[in-house]
C-alpha cells in the first residue's frame, strides 16, 4: 500500500465529514487507507463515520488520550508506504497526496514534507513554514517579533527545506516516523510537530516545505484563544527545552520568566464577527430550505473566478466544483473587504466555514 492517512478527531463531526470526503476523492487513484482514530468524542462522529464512511478504519478511544499517543496509535494500524497525519478541521484538494508522493520521490533523505496551510479566511498560516524555535527565537517571538520563528526565507508557493513542519498536516514515510518512535507522548496537545520536526532533523533526514499544493486549516482549536490552552500551549514548550536545550540553562530562565508573563498577562481574545450584505452560491441550483436559513437573498453563479463585491458570503458547492479550483479562489478573494467563505460538501445538509483564528467555526444546517 502507498499512503495512510491517520486522522485523529475530537468532536468536530461535521468539519470531520469534509475532511474524509475530501480525503477519499484525493485518494482515489492511489493505494491507500484512510483511518480515523476518536479520542471519546461527546457528539455523533463515530456514527457518522459508520454510516456514511464504512471503508474507513475507526479506532475508538474510551478516553482524550491526547494527540501524540492518540495519533501513535493510529499509526500502529497503518500499512502505507508514506503516512499523512492529517488534522480532521482540514480539507485536501484533489491532487495534493499524488503531487506530495512525487515530491517525495525525487529527494533520497526526505524526512517530513509539509505544504501551503490557508484558514477558513482564505489566508496564509505561516506556521506552515518554521524555524527550529531556540529559546532565543521564541524569546522574540514573545515578546513579537516572529520574523525568526517562521521561514520568511522561502516563498509561499515556493519548495525547499525547511526545519519545522504543522502538525494539521504532516506527510512523511512511515519508516522515518518509526525511527524516530513518532510523537513523544510527554506532549498532550501543543508541541509535538515542532518535536517531531526536531527529531527528524537529528535523526539526519531533510524536512521539506512544499507550496505547490494547497490545504485548508479551519485552525478554530490550534489557536491561543484561552487560559487554558495558553497554559498547554507553554507547557509544551517548556517541554520541548528540557529535552533539546539542556546546555542554555540562562537563556531557558529568561524564556521561562517572559513565559509566565506572557501567559499571566493574556486575555481572552474576542471572537472577530464577520457581516455582510450579499450571498453569491455557486452551484447549479440551491435548495430551498438552505436558502430559508440564510438571512438575505441569495445569488446563484458557476463561473467561481468570476468579480464578486465587497462585504458577501461566499458559498462553494462541491458538488459540481473541484476543491483545489475552490482553494485558488478562496485565496485570490480573500484579498478584498469583508468576504467569508462557506462549503457545501456533496450529499450534505449543511454548509460551514470559519471567518475567526479564535473560533472552530459556524455551522448552518438544513434539510
Amino acid at each position: 500500500m502507498k499512503l495512510s492517512v491517520v486522522i485523529l478527531n475530537y468532536n468536530v463531526r461535521y468539519f470531520l465529514e469534509l475532511c474524509l470526503k475530501s480525503v477519499e476523492k484525493a485518494i482515489e487513484t492511489i493505494d491507500a487507507e484512510i483511518i480515523v482514530i476518536d479520542n471519546n468524542s461527546p457528539d455523533d462522529s463515530c456514527k457518522m463515520i459508520s454510516e456514511l464512511f464504512p471503508s474507513v478504519k475507526l479506532i475508538e478511544n474510551k478516553e482524550n488520550l491526547g494527540f501524540s499517543k492518540g495519533n501513535n496509535i493510529g499509526v500502529a494500524h497503518t500499512k502505507g508506504e508514506y503516512l499523512c497525519i492529517l488534522n480532521p478541521d482540514t480539507v485536501v484538494a484533489e491532487d495534493t497526496f499524488t503531487k506530495l508522493i512525487a515530491f517525495a520521490a525525487t529527494k533520497e533523505n526526505v524526512g517530513i514534507v509539509g505544504c501551503e496551510l490557508i484558514d477558513g479566511k482564505g489566508e496564509f498560516l505561516p506556521e506552515s513554514k518554521r524555524n527550529i524555535p531556540s529559546p532565543e527565537v521564541s524569546l522574540k517571538k514573545i515578546l513579537g517579533n516572529d520574523k525568526d520563528y517562521y521561514a520568511n526565507q522561502l516563498a509561499i508557493d515556493s519548495k525547499g527545506k525547511v526545519e519545522v513542519l504543522v502538525g494539521a498536516f504532516m506527510f512523511l514515510k512511515k519508516e522515518v516516523y518509526e525511527a524516530v518512535n513518532g510523537f513523544d507522548e510527554d506532549y498532550f496537545m501543543y508541541g509535538e510537530d515542532i518535536d517531531l520536526s526536531y527529531k527528524v532533523l537529528k535523526a539526519g533526514y531533510d524536512n521539506y516545505y512544499f507550496g505547490e499544493t494547497t490545504v485548508i486549516h479551519f485552525k478554530g482549536e490550534s489557536t491561543l484563544k484561552d487560559a487554558k490552552y495558553a497554559k498547554r500551549f507553554y507547557g509544551a514548550m517548556q517541554i520541548f527545552y528540557k529535552k533539546h536545550f539542556k546546555s542554555h540553562i540562562l537563556f531557558n530562565m529568561a524564556v521561562w520568566l517572559a513565559i509566565k508573563l506572557a501567559y499571566s498577562l493574556r486575555k481572552r481574545p474576542n471572537s472577530i464577527k464577520v457581516t455582510w450584505q450579499n450571498i453569491v452560491i455557486y452551484s447549479n441550483e440551491v435548495e430551498e430550505s438552505l436558502k430559508t436559513q440564510l438571512s438575505k437573498p441569495v445569488a446563484i453563479r458557476t463561473k467561481i473566478k468570476d468579480t464578486i463585491p465587497d462585504n458577501t458570503m461566499v458559498i462553494y458547492d462541491l458538488s459540481i466544483l473541484k476543491t483545489q479550483d475552490v482553494i485558488e479562489d478562496m485565496k485570490k478573494k480573500s484579498k478584498q473587504e469583508n468576504i467569508v467563505f462557506r462549503l457545501l460538501p456533496k450529499n450534505s445538509k449543511f454548509i460551514l466555514g470559519s471567518d475567526s483564528a479564535v473560533a472552530r467555526g459556524e455551522i448552518i444546517r438544513f434539510l
